[in-house]
């Protein structure tokens, strides 16, 4: 199967030359490499391009000439420039030049983009964004929603759990992954309007294995394999995730399970929920995160994480 992934090459604090040197990791550790359009000006590119040998095998440039800054308007950004990274981006996944799109730059505009120019899956009221939780038991979980809605509703959850076990089983391989309820204390009935109303949809929901509400104490823990929240509450659990690895970073402490907060071993963060899969990346990515965002694009591609999100929806809502 030949698989297309498009790179915004001008995303980014460091890009072009930190994406373009996450090419080449890339390239050097993969053995079944996919076709990669990068997607940026080439007047930046091309010199990059040699430096880092990257192999003309391996890639199309797809020129562009306009940039969406980092704090530009997302949606008047987009609408005022067409041959912009990003816009060409989303130009070609939705006319299916390319099977996956990545970029760490604006992420308002990356998501305004994926909501615009990719539909959502069959069913799905609203896509949503995960991120990945290291555990003490040496796996991983997946917390969502992580930023994208910041305003849920219960049904909005309950979706948002079908499609966290669904990525929990095929692409973190946890065959029965456990699910869990972010709210402020383990007994029912407890926590906000949100969660009280979820609770029921949840425990009822013959998709997943609810096994309750989970607190704050419980995310790195296995109590659960898949944490469910609105967005405002993920957003902020990630954050303070990532600052872990920050701290410990300056303060000199060396340990194992404190690395695995590093953002850039996880590349970016992917969108569910839609018909093709875009990879948001941290503004201060580093090539090994541009590099782990292709590795995350290619293995959703391969699994075919997201008709199988299609299924599992389809199967729920006609359950």
């Amino acid at each position: 199967m030949s698989i297309r992934i498009g790179i915004d090459l001008m995303g980014g604090d460091h890009a072009p030359r930190e994406v373009v040197h996450g090419i080449r990791r890339y390239v050097d550790q993969s053995s079944t490499s996919a076709q990669l359009t990068l997607i940026g000006d080439p007047a930046e590119a091309l010199p990059l391009l040699q430096e880092f040998a990257i192999p003309d095998t391996n890639y199309k440039l797809h020129p562009t000439t306009e940039v969406i800054g980092m704090h530009e308007h997302p949606t008047r950004a987009l609408k005022e420039k067409p041959n912009s990274s990003i816009a060409q981006g989303f130009r070609l996944l939705a006319s299916g030049e390319i099977d996956a799109f990545l970029s760490a730059g604006n992420t308002g505009a990356m998501l305004v983009g994926t909501l615009f120019s990719i539909q959502a899956l069959e069913g799905v009221i609203r896509p949503t964004m995960g991120t990945v939780m290291p555990k003490l038991n040496g796996r991983t979980g997946l917390i969502l929603d992580v930023g994208l809605n910041a305003d849920c509703k219960p049904e909005h959850l309950n979706q948002f759990a079908v499609m966290g076990a669904v990525y929990a089983k095929h692409m973190l391989g946890i065959e029965n992954p456990k699910v869990g309820l972010l709210n402020v204390g383990e007994e029912e009935g407890k926590g906000n309007l949100l969660a009280q109303a979820t609770y029921p949809l949840l425990r009822d929901n013959q998709s997943i294995q609810f096994i309750g509400n989970i607190e704050g104490r419980d995310l790195m823990s296995e109590k659960a394999d898949v944490m469910v929240c609105e967005g405002f509450t993920g957003n902020i659990v990630l954050k303070m995730a990532e600052s872990l690895y920050d701290m410990a970073k300056h303060t000199g402490i060396k340990h194992p399970f404190l690395d695995r907060f590093h953002f850039e071993n996880y590349g970016g963060t992917p969108v569910l929920g839609v018909r093709k899969p875009v990879i948001v990346g941290h503004g201060i990515s580093g090539s090994l995160a541009f590099c782990n965002m292709i590795n995350l694009a290619q293995q959703m591609i391969e699994t075919d994480i997201l008709g199988k999100m299609a299924q599992e929806i389809a199967r729920h809502s006609a359950s």
